[in-house]
């Protein structure tokens, strides 16, 4: 029987239904809102597979076509592999969700959100965040929820849960909050140039305002009467306890102040090898369950060094940022490039410009868009010393990517000040932790080092948390294995004047008020300092741009007269390309861009255009020429598709009888023009240009 519960949020109705479609699911939810509908479905398989020593936890976000009214584009019309922001959206369901799950629950789970309806108001993304909670919440998988999530934004300093896409266009911050009832999970988002305080105040606010959806999952809970299934507890072989930890609890704890990140994990390999080989024959076949407890010591020891020294595993403070380096302009044929290091993480980042023709197009489920700022972010395996046959992005590269896209968009220029196209590309080269904040940086120095006028540079750091208890440690520019070990991965990017980018996940149940002030406190301080070093190198856009970036020229044209510079078939712009070389863009306002790294060829151009669109102006000089004689007077052409009538009367200050006695057809004539009609028709003077230069300037007397 289906069971519906409805919820006022944000001025709209949410309602939530169960009980009707998709009921072989361990849990399956309809979510809507407006005329935006998603199903949401959780499967948890019975049992786990046999030797299985992780959570196999699948998170799959589609939205159908016909959701929107449309039919897939392409050769098979249907829909294919997922678009950029359709796993941007698989990441935002699958982070808050994950830590939720108890440690021995080793079963595959899978989440599949499909969006069936689809209007322009209601984001489908946040409510299948929803769904997915409410699918599992209601399913028999032990979940540790329900949580929900809400996009914030802020219009004239009123902060706003969920708000159109008109609010957005004037809100100055965006972000996705992911809570609990009693702690935050996730943030995701972005700000231009927002202080620590206000966002604190947002993300609160937030957490406060997801307290009617976690009460309308836990009223769905109820209605839909499902037990939550057993889970076998732990079973830990106390003898073998003993002997792993009398063999290497102790020299795990050496191992892992070893500064170096190949050095530790060497050592800490080695430690596991000769545990393993000293207990094969009193433990047999207990291999697996030895490196799982060698990995309990490293995270005792690595936490509890922490807690009690203030001292990190590579020799650090809690504040301390790792040793930075920076160069810019290294790669001779890119238009920008930056090669940004801090302690063992490194990466190489490039900008290219171009034109609007280089713009991405994308098609979604509200029509087509174009984008004309890039950042594209690569983790290639030899970074972390491993191989792999999956070299395309994943998941991983694409929310990397566009967590540093955020963090620059605020300071990238508006077109109508830099009409170019933006691409960045990261490399990592290495990485020992926040390598997707090494791209912001990097990415920063490329794009001033290409001569972009950014409004102000950008820098990004990662915090971690330690916590036990009451007892917490917020760490500045963690390492991968703090990282790995810690609670928290907070990422905070922007300007000395205020935060455009962060993203938190956490592996604990949530985070209160207190740690998230200290931790955005922290990351200021060490995003400042960040600045400081990058200003070392290049403290500012460089005032040329490479000479092998495209320099583009802007003219304007009256719209009617698009069509001129088009050409019947596209003739007239095929040619100018052809004859010049350069690349030209034509915007349906009259604005037109020409872009060449060569000045003659963009002035020839800009030439051509205005000659097939300038219009005669009364009292002006032209060099014509004759197109057709006539009884009465001869038709000259004062520019390309634009012709004249000299009247037999203007010809000359004496009286002409035959227009052949003063011109013919072919001949270069200067004329004036005296005259426009109300129809365009345009008069035409030879006898007084007479005597004059095309300027205007009178002939040198012999």
């Amino acid at each position: 029987m289906e069971q519906i519960v409805q919820v006022e949020f944000g001025g709209r109705t949410i309602t939530m239904s169960t009980g009707k479609m998709a009921k072989q699911a361990s849990g399956a939810v309809v979510v809507s809102c407006g005329d935006t509908v998603v199903l949401v479905t959780a499967v948890a398989a019975k049992s786990a597979k046999e030797g299985q020593d992780f959570f196999p936890l699948t998170v799959n976000y589609t939205e159908k076509a016909y959701a929107g009214g449309k039919i897939p584009g392409g050769f098979f019309k249907r829909e294919a592999r997922p678009s950029d922001p359709e796993t941007l959206t698989c990441r935002l369901i699958d982070r808050p969700i994950r830590p939720l799950f108890p440690e021995n629950f080793l079963n595959d789970t899978q989440i599949m959100a499909t969006v069936v309806s689809a209007d322009k108001d209601n984001d489908p993304a946040i409510l299948s965040m929803l769904g997915a909670s409410a699918a599992l919440t209601i399913s028999d998988a032990p979940f540790n929820g329900p949580i929900a999530g809400v996009k914030v934004g802020r219009v004239d300093g009123k902060l706003i849960c969920n708000p159109s896409a008109e609010e957005l266009e004037k809100s100055d911050i965006e972000i996705v909050v992911a809570a609990s009832r009693d702690a935050v999970i996730m943030v995701e988002g972005e700000a231009k140039f927002v202080s620590e305080a206000d966002l604190l105040e947002a993300i609160f606010f937030a957490k406060e305002a997801v307290l009617p959806l976690i009460e309308a999952q836990e009223e769905l809970q109820r209605k839909a009467g499902v037990a939550k299934r057993e889970i076998a507890p732990i079973i830990v072989d106390e003898a073998l306890l003993v002997r792993v930890r009398e063999l290497a609890y102790d020299r795990i704890g050496e191992a892992v102040k070893l500064k170096t990140k190949q050095d530790r994990h060497n050592q800490i390999d080695l430690i596991k090898a000769e545990t393993i080989e000293a207990l094969k024959d009193e433990f047999e076949g207990s291999a697996k369950q030895i490196k799982a407890f060698l990995g309990d010591f490293e995270y005792e020891r690595v936490r509890a060094d922490i807690l009690d020294t203030g001292i990190r595993i590579d020799g650090r403070t809690t504040t301390t940022v790792r040793p930075i380096s920076t160069e810019a302009g290294l790669l001779p044929r890119t238009h920008g490039s930056a090669l940004f290091t801090r302690g063992e993480t490194q990466s190489l980042v490039t900008t290219t410009l171009g034109t609007s023709s280089d713009e991405q197009r994308i098609d979604s489920l509200y029509g087509e868009s174009r984008k004309r700022f890039l950042l594209h972010y690569n983790f290639p395996p030899f970074s972390v010393g491993e191989t792999s046959f999956r070299l395309a992005p994943g998941r991983r590269e694409i929310g990397h990517g566009m967590l540093a896209e955020r963090a620059l968009s605020a300071v990238i220029p508006q077109h109508d000040d830099f009409p170019y196209t933006i691409r960045i590309v990261a490399e990592t080269l290495e990485s020992n932790g926040s390598s997707s904040m090494a791209a912001v940086c990097g990415g920063c120095m490329s794009l001033m080092d290409a001569g972009v006028p950014v409004s102000a540079p950008v820098a990004g750091i990662a915090m971690g948390l330690i916590k036990e208890g009451e007892k917490f440690a917020i760490l500045s520019d963690i390492l991968g294995d703090e990282d790995h070990l810690g609670d928290m991965d907070f990422k905070v990017a922007g300007t000395s004047e205020g935060v455009t980018a962060l993203q938190m996940d956490i592996k604990i149940g949530g985070v209160t008020k207190e740690v998230m002030q200290q931790a955005l406190k922290q990351a200021r301080e060490g995003r400042l300092h960040i600045l400081g070093k990058m200003a070392e190198t290049l403290a500012a856009p460089r005032a040329e741009m490479s000479s092998y970036a495209p320099r583009i020229t802007t003219i304007w044209i009256k719209t009617d007269r698009i069509r001129d510079v088009i050409g019947t078939g596209g003739k007239n712009i095929r040619n100018i390309t052809e004859t010049t070389g350069v690349t030209v863009d034509i915007e349906d306002t009259g604005r037109i861009n020409i872009a060449s790294t060569n000045k003659e060829a963009c002035d020839l151009a800009i030439q051509m255009i205005r000659g097939l669109t300038d219009e005669a102006e009364e009292g002006k000089l032209y060099m014509g020429t004759v197109r057709k004689i006539m009884d009465f007077g001869a038709f000259v052409e004062i520019m390309p598709g634009t012709d004249g009538l000299v009247h037999i009367s203007e010809l000359d200050t004496t009286r002409v009888k035959v227009v052949t006695d003063i011109m013919n057809e072919g001949d270069k004539v200067l004329v004036k023009c005296i005259g426009i009609d109300k129809n365009g028709k345009i008069k035409l003077s030879r006898k007084e240009a007479l005597g004059l230069n095309l300027d205007g300037s009178k002939v040198a007397a012999e």
